[in-house]
């Protein structure tokens, strides 16, 4: 990852999650030319999306607790502390749709719905 999308506040990340990822990959590889490389990670395959060798985002399955859930994009916002910045997302008036959760070999992540109703997802890396 570039070191741009290391700092705090900077967006880092975007992530399809799709009924049908197959297609969502024939589709998005036709329109961009994006390379897609399949990663096996524990219950399920995560495709990195690489533009010139590197990741700028992934596609993976809606997941089976958020069935009913429509395919979206989600945007990614690199924090110094992600569990600081649920606590203090809570303070000013937003819902966590997930708590602070890790990703193993990545980091740890909280999906935050704004108090208008909007989704963004905050993550702090992990040291390298």
């Amino acid at each position: 990852m570039n070191e741009p999308f290391k700092q705090h506040g900077a967006f880092s990340w975007s992530e399809l999650m799709t009924m049908d990822v197959e297609a969502a990959k024939a589709f998005y590889t036709k329109l961009f030319g994006w390379v897609m490389e399949d990663m096996k990670m524990p219950g399920m395959t995560y495709t990195v999306i690489k533009v010139g060798g590197n990741g700028i985002g992934g596609i993976m399955a809606i997941p089976k607790d958020a069935k009913g859930m429509p395919p979206a994009w989600g945007t990614y916002v690199t924090v110094d502390d992600v569990d600081a910045t649920a606590k203090t997302a809570e303070q000013l008036g937003a819902k966590l749709c997930v708590p602070p959760t890790d990703i193993p070999d990545v980091g740890r992540f909280c999906v935050i719905q704004d108090p208008q109703g909007a989704t963004i997802n905050a993550i702090t890396y992990k040291k390298m």
